[in-house]
């Protein structure tokens, strides 16, 4: 009988010992899990915080119990993997509830320890919380329930944003402190903007570029010298995986930090695998080590695992790190790379930026989202995409991730043929727009200026033209553009004073036609990709918030 142990419930051991019994009705499978909990679901905890999930009892998916039951599991709830003799195939278990400690043998050994979260070494660390187990939430819930007023949350990613809009939910005043000059790391400037502001007014006071330096009885130390009161911190500045055990069993640990694994999860030591958190991925960018702390992952993890041990082929996949995060009444949304991460590994690239309907405009409740996809402007592949919209974004970003899976070049999306009617999308969906824009610029027909290249663009010599009615011009514009409405350029060419012009609307479908007119007719025209709207929201715009 095939005895498999093991370490760490939740996401990717779960579903690697459901998947193994499933194929194998006879084989040993035990699960070791040193919380209380061995399969809730995590993403849903800080929810739970703000009250949006009454109950606790409704995170946790199964028990000990009703695994045992169902599956023949047998699963050990605080029981903590201490030492793994590999050359025995042997693990130290102990029993946490009594100290009782005891051997297991195991034929193969799949580790899904997870991450632990990263608590920096400052003054009066040990009064924040963190967020990472049933236990955890539990404290937090505890500590709400006592009336704080203020809270502070250290990070602004994820968890963090997450947690500090369910702080609010609960009515605490809440700060969120960010060592980055931007909340969503995964997000370029000019998008994070977007949930930046978002934050801020639903009264989530921001502190970017600053790090907390002590936590004190009462309030917080930031690096600039300023100081927040806070009645509780929560600390959520990222996760680190847990290796622990992977060192002390002599596994190789990855560039990364992460267990290091073959294309089917297998450690340095062949009878030992590695899933979820713990484990590194390989990105399908580049083929580099990734650390993507994502759920489907772990599952998807869990699965290849069980089919490798059974003998059952396997599929390689890369990752993509396509993830999704609810920020008050956002959705905000990202697959792939982003805009920092291609510069800083020299890749060259076109960014797109859209402003389209969430569906047809003449239908009730369209809502408007910012898209912005990264292409390969000699191939066309699509390297990356970001949204952050009220409706909508998700189920493009899924689309964008899923043509990057299978491939597809940025002008295919022109040609993907997507369910259509008013209440739902528009006769050309944003997906397919993005595909036209695309086509239009890698074939030459079209080009386009960066928000970030404008001005440089301007002191050079080209002409900067509003080409939006002049109602909107005098509601804002950029500084020294000059005003020719689309309908009236036609007749007025002769006041364009130069030859080199930078186009712009509000989101750039009238500047496309407007460059289009004046390249016929000899112009050097340029569209300011994205136009008015995303200038406006990016770090290019000084009267833009810079928050605290």
């Amino acid at each position: 009988m095939r005895r498999v142990v093991i370490v760490g419930g939740v996401a990717g051991g779960m579903s690697s010992a459901t998947r193994l019994r499933r194929l194998d009705p006879d084989a040993s499978i035990i699960v070791l899990e040193r919380s209380s909990y061995v399969s809730y679901a995590n993403c849903g905890l800080p929810y739970h915080i703000g009250g949006v999930i009454s109950k606790k009892q409704d995170l946790l998916l199964q028990s000990a119990e009703s695994l045992n039951m169902r599956f023949n599991l047998d699963v050990r709830i605080l029981s903590e993997v201490t030492d793994i003799d590999v050359q025995a195939k042997k693990v130290t278990v102990e029993d946490l509830r009594n100290s009782r400690k005891y051997l297991l043998q195991y034929d193969q050994l799949i580790l899904s320890p997870g991450a632990q979260p990263v608590v920096p070494p400052i003054p009066g660390i040990e009064r924040a919380l963190t967020l990472r187990t049933v236990e955890d939430v539990s404290v937090i819930v505890k500590a709400v329930e006592e009336g704080p007023k203020r809270a502070v949350v250290i990070g602004g990613g994820f968890i963090g944003i997450e947690t500090a809009e369910n702080l609010r939910h609960r009515g605490i005043r809440t700060s969120v402190v960010e060592a980055l000059d931007q909340v969503l790391s995964p997000l370029d400037a000019e998008m994070a903007m977007l949930v930046a502001n978002e934050m801020t007014q639903h009264g989530v006071k921001l502190y970017l570029g600053q790090s907390v330096t002590g936590i004190y009885d009462g309030w917080v130390e930031l690096s600039s010298g300023d100081t927040i009161q806070a009645d509780m911190v929560i600390l959520a500045i990222g996760v680190k995986p847990d290796v622990s055990l992977a060192k002390m069993a002599g596994l190789e640990v990855g560039s990364r930090g992460g267990i290091s694994t073959n294309s089917c999860n297998q450690t340095s030591d062949p009878n030992i695998y590695a899933i979820g958190d713990a484990a590194e991925k390989v990105d399908a960018l580049d083929g580099s080590a990734s650390l993507v702390p994502l759920a489907n992952i772990a599952n998807r993890q869990g699965r290849i695992v069980a089919d490798h041990i059974l003998g059952r082929d396997v599929r390689w996949v890369p990752t993509i790190g396509t993830a999704i995060v609810k920020v008050f009444d956002l959705t905000v949304a990202t697959t792939g790379w982003n805009e920092k991460r291609l510069l800083a590994a020299g890749r060259n690239y076109l960014p797109i930026h859209t402003h389209p309907n969430s569906h047809a405009v003449y239908y009730p409740g369209a809502e408007s989202m910012a898209i912005k996809i990264l292409i390969d402007p000699q191939t066309g592949l699509i390297m990356g995409a970001q949204a952050v919209g009220r409706a909508g974004v998700d189920k493009r970003i899924d689309v964008i991730a899923t043509a990057i899976r299978a491939g597809f070049r940025a002008e295919d999306l022109a040609d993907l043929e997507l369910a259509y009617a008013p209440p739902f999308g528009s006769a050309k969906d944003p997906i397919n727009m993005l595909g036209y824009i695309a086509e239009n610029l890698t074939s030459g027909f079209s080009k386009t200026v960066q928000w970030d290249d404008l001005q440089s663009r301007v002191d050079q010599g080209a002409v900067l033209i509003d080409v939006r009615t002049g109602a909107e011009y005098l509601q804002g514009h950029i500084p020294n553009s000059l005003n020719l409405p689309l309908d009236e350029l036609r007749r007025r060419m002769a006041d364009i004073p130069g030859k080199e012009v930078i186009i712009y609307c509000q989101v750039g479908i009238r500047g496309h036609t407007a460059v289009s007119l004046l390249r016929g007719y000899g112009y050097d025209a340029a569209n300011l990709d994205g136009g008015y709207q995303t200038w406006v929201n990016s770090p290019a715009n000084n009267t833009a918030d810079s928050y605290v």
